[in-house]
């Protein structure tokens, strides 16, 4: 049973890195234009965001 819940993780995994890579980019891409408004609110929010996915994509790679 294990062995299908870990292939069943897997799996899911496999869906979601690219997902969250894309992420990713979009907000790197978010936090550029941010930086070069000189938005400091949206600067915030984007490095928030950045913490979570990245946290996020290290769960799923050590899957």
């Amino acid at each position: 049973m294990k062995f299908v819940m870990d292939l069943i993780k897997w799996e899911e995994a496999k869906v979601k890195l690219p997902v969250i890579k894309m992420e990713i980019d979009y907000e790197l891409l978010t936090l550029y234009d941010a930086l070069q408004e000189d938005d400091q609110i949206q600067i915030i929010k984007s490095k928030e965001r950045l913490k979570f996915l990245r946290k996020q994509l290290i769960e799923l790679e050590q899957i």
